[in-house]
């Protein structure tokens, strides 16, 4: 690149701010926009909610939430939006604090947001934690869109990261940058990185979820920090794409009820054979 700074859109749901702190140290970078999409649940029917329910968290635990939280609207309250409006709040301080310009949008691919995307005129567009993108919003940008995928693609594509890694027996879990293609983690790789996964039975027990919150909460940090280190070197004109080969690994979806209940046994066994 020459002297003139990489403008830089970032699409967020939240949980940006330290890349955004990392990236706004860059001087050959300009974020010339953020982009908050608010439409970020999809609504469901209450019968589908149900069954969902079931078949990813089993019968007793959709009992429990109907006992809990059934209210006579017909709906399952969900913490979900409260959550994602928490984490959107936190990301409009951050941005306020860092003056980089920030605008909520409905859904990324409206036709508004399309325009108000266009209107930055940006070089190059980040995903950080959204929902799938098509390429009518992640191909706006000159030089595309990256995403940072917590997985090492082309192995583990998709997701819920930890989860499949601990299941299949993994001892680390990868970081990838990659530009944004139409098929889910699948486009050119330009960093990746790997972090040990150790899973303590003195702290967690069999308490798989709590150890799977606190283990992704822990790659936050490098998260950011090979995200902005892949915007650097755009920005220099020194990144090198790696193509993936994608007739290995696979690309990994929510898992069921079934396949919880196949990673706690696993974890029993580990923990007999390990005494």
């Amino acid at each position: 690149m020459s002297d003139k700074k990489l403008k830089v859109i970032v699409l967020t749901h939240g949980g940006a701010e330290r890349f955004l702190e990392l990236v706004a140290e860059l001087r050959e970078v300009e974020v010339v926009g953020i982009f908050a999409e608010t439409a970020t649940v999809k609504e469901r029917p209450f019968v589908e909610k149900i069954k969902r329910s079931i078949r990813y968290d089993g019968y007793f635990a959709t009992l429990k939430k109907l006992a809990s939280r059934f209210v006579p609207t017909g709906k399952l309250v969900s913490d979900d939006a409260s959550t994602i409006a928490q984490a959107q709040d936190s990301l409009a301080e951050c941005a306020g604090r860092l003056n980089l310009p920030i605008t909520k949008v409905n859904d990324y691919h409206s036709d508004e947001a399309i325009a108000l995307l266009k209107a930055t005129d940006a070089d190059l567009g980040v995903l950080y934690g959204t929902n799938i993108v098509r390429e009518t919003v992640f191909g706006i940008p000159r030089l595309g869109s990256i995403n940072i995928h917590q997985g090492l693609a082309p192995l583990y594509r998709g997701g819920p990261t930890v989860f499949w890694e601990l299941l299949n027996g993994e001892k680390e879990v990868g970081i990838t940058v990659h530009f944004v293609a139409e098929k889910v983690d699948t486009g050119d790789i330009l960093l990746q990185k790997t972090v040990p996964l150790d899973y303590d039975f003195n702290v967690y027990g069999f308490k798989y979820d709590e150890f799977l919150d606190d283990f992704r909460a822990s790659m936050k940090e490098p998260s950011a920090q090979l995200l902005a280190e892949a915007v650097r070197q755009i920005a220099a004109g020194k990144e090198q794409r790696t193509k993936q080969d994608t007739t290995i690994g696979k690309r990994y979806r929510l898992p069921i009820k079934t396949e919880k209940d196949q990673l706690l046994s696993i974890l029993k066994k580990r923990h007999e054979g390990g005494r």
